[in-house]
């Protein structure tokens, strides 16, 4: 089905990270959910009969046109500029916090949906279990006997937590009484946030200030103790180039048969394309009008990341996604990468 010709529109796309565009819904309606890639729209007509639609097939024209207005505004910003963004990252993330603090991004119940290794009563690959009874599983490198969430039996982390919008729902929701939740940002003053909310418990979770891209910074886990890590749209604030470094040390922290999550912005999403002349700082990557920056994913890129960090493909799939917004009669064409990484179980 090819995308109606219907007008696109979101005022602050450029200027705000992932949040507006996620769907908002009661963790009852999250149960009920299909996975997306399931509901498609035959007849353009029906266009604001629901708030989202999947896997909107693009036209040629539309294609070329997105193109066409990534390269127009594609031309860097000075390397002097660039380094100040990048040596600043931590401040502008502060200051985003601070002024939005838990007001901006919505709970994400729909992981539950997508990635069901979240869900309660989720147990690891009976293979993976095996290998690690069997003492198949690599050494820890820690050299603490204890750690938060030692005695846990299923460790989750969350990398770029920001102010909960992932742990809470999962703490909430997953009601295993071997789990532990871990969840780390790069903004202190997220953190704080985190801590300060009647949703943080320090008996099922663990929150800490880290900085994914400094590979030579410790997290207070062991190496091959992670049973998942989430990455959901964090990725795509880093350096191109610090990337697979961040991901070759958090591979190192799952167990063997351990999985990493990940949803990020796709290329020409919508938020891509209303980027204007003055804020490309390379290839692909721009900084908004507040200072943090973004970056837009093709699959093979984000394959290759994971498969160079020894992971092997679960899943890897695009979701072309009509957005709708029913009252202002507005839709908005998304574009995001959805990933699922495992580690290589340890051969027997």
């Amino acid at each position: 089905m090819a995308a109606p010709a219907v007008a696109a529109g979101l005022s602050s796309a450029e200027n705000m990270p992932e949040a507006a565009a996620e769907p908002t819904e009661s963790p009852a309606e999250a149960q009920k959910r299909p996975q997306f890639g399931t509901r498609f729209l035959t007849d353009p007509r029906q266009v604001f009969q629901h708030n989202a639609w999947d896997n909107v097939e693009w036209s040629a024209e539309q294609e070329e046109a997105a193109q066409k207005k990534v390269q127009e505004n594609s031309q860097p910003l000075p390397a002097e500029k660039q380094e100040e963004f990048d040596n600043r990252a931590n401040e502008y993330w502060n200051d985003f916090y601070t002024i939005h603090e838990n007001r901006f991004f919505k709970d994400r119940h729909w992981l539950f949906t997508e990635f069901p290794e979240l869900a309660p009563q989720h147990k690891p690959p009976r293979d993976a279990e095996e290998n690690l009874l069997n003492g198949e599983d690599v050494p820890s490198t820690h050299t603490d006997t204890e750690f938060p969430g030692t005695s846990a039996s299923y460790r989750i982390l969350e990398v770029g937590c920001g102010v909960g919008n992932t742990v809470f729902p999962i703490l909430k929701t997953n009601n295993d009484p071997g789990l532990f939740v871990y969840c780390c940002d790069f903004s202190s003053t997220a953190v704080d946030l985190v801590k300060s909310s009647p949703d943080y418990d320090p008996s099922r979770c663990h929150a800490f200030v880290h900085d994914m891209s400094d590979t030579s910074a410790g997290y207070p886990i062991p190496d091959h103790s992670l049973d998942v890590i989430v990455l959901i749209f964090v990725l795509s604030a880093l350096h191109p180039q610090k990337m697979q470094n961040s991901i070759d040390r958090l591979a190192r922290l799952l167990k063997p048969g351990g999985v990493l999550l990940l949803r990020d912005y796709g290329r020409y999403d919508m938020a891509q394309l209303r980027f204007k002349k003055g804020r490309c700082l390379s290839e692909n990557f721009y900084v908004r009008g507040d200072g943090t920056r973004v970056y837009f994913f093709t699959q093979d890129e984000l394959h290759d990341l994971f498969f160079n960090a020894g992971l092997e493909k679960v899943q890897n799939m695009v979701d072309r996604r009509l957005q709708v917004n029913r009252g202002k009669q507005l839709t908005m064409y998304r574009v995001w990468v959805q990933c699922k990484y495992r580690k290589v179980l340890a051969s027997t």
